[in-house]
């Protein structure tokens, strides 16, 4: 974790109320895993206080440049869209803990609804460069929120579903997961709370509707892992990016904790934001 100034270096809205950022940043880059955040401190010192955390959506260590791609609600993020190339803010990162692929996975599927395409972009980029294929399943309530296909790599195969049918599929993003569940070795996702659920149901009823074996089934047989290990996440079919609300980011303030099914809490910040969908207790209601 290290604190940094980060120098904007270009900016522009690529949806309607959605803007993606470039920010020059080497000390934050290095190292940096898709799943992982920053912390960002707001300037505008009449609203928000506290910091507001983004993903990393797109690292370069080679030039030292991080993109964020985030939504204008409240004085914290409307106050970045005001900021000019040259100017900085003050950003604490890497944080949290990342995805885990299996080294065997070689068919990856990532799911975003809406914003959530900020938790998985950079995931897109290291598979690629793993040698992965990739199919991007993304859902939004209409065409003018879709995520310009422009913006991912052109190995990816992008399937789009709209709530209400203008674009693509006609229905929601957790509709389509069935066509490539058996062709995927794993899956991530990262949305809005209902669609992470969605997709938790789906995954927990997987082998039984397949009947596949489960990565790791000879190599290891009988071997345990503990629960929310990087080995126990890196053997689940489905990890999930966990979007909570986050106060202070390290930990210390409990506002963004879940439940797992063991029944004991967890702070998206540290242990997570990443968990693997089986670790979460989904109707805890938290």
């Amino acid at each position: 974790m290290r604190l940094a100034a980060a120098e904007l270096v270009d900016q522009r809205e690529i949806l309607p109320g959605q803007w993606l950022q470039s920010y020059h940043a080497p000390s934050l880059t290095a190292g940096v895993r898709a799943g992982q955040f920053v912390h960002v401190r707001t300037g505008d010192y009449a609203g928000l206080l506290l910091r507001r955390p983004f993903s990393f959506n797109t690292v370069d260590a080679a030039t030292g440049i991080l993109t964020i791609h985030f939504r204008t609600i409240g004085g914290g993020t409307e106050w970045l869209t005001r900021l000019r190339p040259g100017e900085s803010v003050d950003m604490l990162g890497p944080l949290g803990k990342p995805f885990e692929v299996d080294r065997r996975s070689r068919h990856v599927l990532l799911i975003a609804g809406g914003l959530g395409m900020a938790g998985v972009r950079l995931l897109a980029d290291e598979a690629l460069r793993a040698g992965r294929q990739i199919v991007m399943l993304f859902g939004a309530a209409t065409a003018r929120d879709v995520y310009p296909s422009s913006l991912l790599p052109d190995e990816v195969e992008y399937v789009v579903a709209t709530d209400d049918g203008s674009m693509g599929h006609h229905g929601h993003v957790t509709d389509l997961v069935p066509d490539y569940e058996a062709w995927a070795d794993q899956a991530f996702a990262c949305g809005p709370f209902p669609m992470l659920r969605a997709l938790a149901s789906l995954a927990a009823g997987r082998r039984a509707r397949l009947g596949v074996a489960s990565l790791g089934r000879k190599r290891g047989a009988g071997r345990t892992h503990a629960t929310g290990s990087p080995e126990a996440r890196r053997k689940a079919f489905l990890q999930v990016s966990m979007e909570q609300n986050m106060g202070c980011a390290v930990g210390a303030c409990l506002g963004c904790v879940v439940m797992t099914v063991a029944g004991t809490p967890q702070r998206v910040c540290r242990e997570g934001p990443i968990f693997a969908a089986e670790e979460i207790a989904w109707e805890a209601g938290w």
